[in-house]
């Protein structure tokens, strides 16, 4: 046999080797290789006390087991000051790029001088994701997420992950490439399910595709889904998870003044909507649905923890 041969059969054997004992997210978290994984995920936290302390209350009742803050909002500092102190709180950073109630706006925490294709006249980011999708820009974006990254880290904490309010940073092109590049230069797993990957250029889906945090499957409740009662859409959401890493998405409140001042005119995610999310997440029949349906609950703090170690 020719050197040139060998060599040949014996990268192949060993990239063989390597397939082969290549270990899935669950192998890597010490769990067999058939496992339905879950995350049980609050969104929106720091958007107001309602929400903080209603995320609050999920975490100490076990009933979510990862949030992400948005960190433009009024009450960002005061869920920070929270996962400080409670350093096994899984948070991630929500990066908020869109303002979508009627009369509770922010803008971002860079300049508006700096960021001024993301915001509107009066400094305010804007309410939808097709606005932002047609003006945003790129390095202008850059700046902002940049700056609520740096802002959870200079408070001395270090973020799980990074998803995305209303999935804003999916907005455009440059974006999505902004959202992936500060994602990778950070070391961060970031929220991005699988069936999305048709959306990227090939070269780019091609070199996402082993990445171990890609979800399996995404479920959060939508208002054609609510036909009956609450839990009931839930059921179904449950029932069709499959092995691998699943993330459902709940949104927390309590039905009180403040939160019904903000979501004034809004059933979707509103005041009602997220205390039924919070009664759901903390009832004992929801806690039995998931073992009667062996769905093993995890961080993203764990993926985090395991991109790392793999490295």
């Amino acid at each position: 046999m020719k050197k040139t041969t060998l060599i040949l059969v014996c990268a192949l054997i060993a990239a063989s080797l390597s397939a082969q004992t290549r270990k899935n997210l669950a192998e890597l978290l010490g769990y067999p290789a058939d496992s339905k994984l879950l995350i049980i995920h609050a969104d929106d936290m720091g958007l107001s006390k309602s929400v903080n302390n209603a995320c609050i209350k999920a975490f100490e009742d076990k009933g979510i087991t990862s949030g992400s803050i948005m960190m433009p909002c009024p009450e960002a500092n005061s869920i920070l000051n929270y996962v400080k102190e409670h350093p096994g709180v899984d948070a991630g950073i929500h990066i908020t790029l869109t303002a979508e109630w009627d009369t509770y706006k922010w803008g971002g925490m860079m300049p508006s001088s700096e960021i001024s294709s993301l915001v509107d006249e009066n400094g305010n980011f804007f309410a939808t994701v097709e606005e932002l999708g047609k003006s945003g820009k790129g390095p202008e974006a850059e700046k902002e997420i940049r700056a609520q990254i740096d802002r959870v880290i200079a408070a001395g904490i270090v973020p799980t992950h990074l998803d995305t309010h209303m999935g804003s940073v999916l907005a455009n092109p440059e974006l999505i490439k902004v959202y992936i590049t500060i994602a990778t230069e950070y070391k961060l797993p970031f929220l991005l399910p699988r069936e999305y990957l048709g959306m990227f250029p090939d070269d780019v889906a091609k070199s996402l595709g082993s990445n171990i945090f890609l979800l399996d499957n995404l479920f959060m409740l939508e208002p054609q889904m609510i036909q009956d009662e609450w839990i009931e859409a839930y059921k179904k959401g449950i029932a069709s998870m499959t092995p691998g890493l699943n993330q459902m998405i709940v949104h927390l409140g309590y039905d009180d003044q403040e939160m019904q001042e903000i979501c004034r005119g809004h059933f979707d995610y509103g005041s009602t909507w997220r205390n039924n999310d919070l009664n759901l997440v903390t009832s004992k029949e929801f806690k039995e649905l998931l073992k009667s349906n062996n769905i093993i609950l995890i961080g993203w703090g764990q993926i985090r923890d395991a991109m790392s170690e793999s490295q």
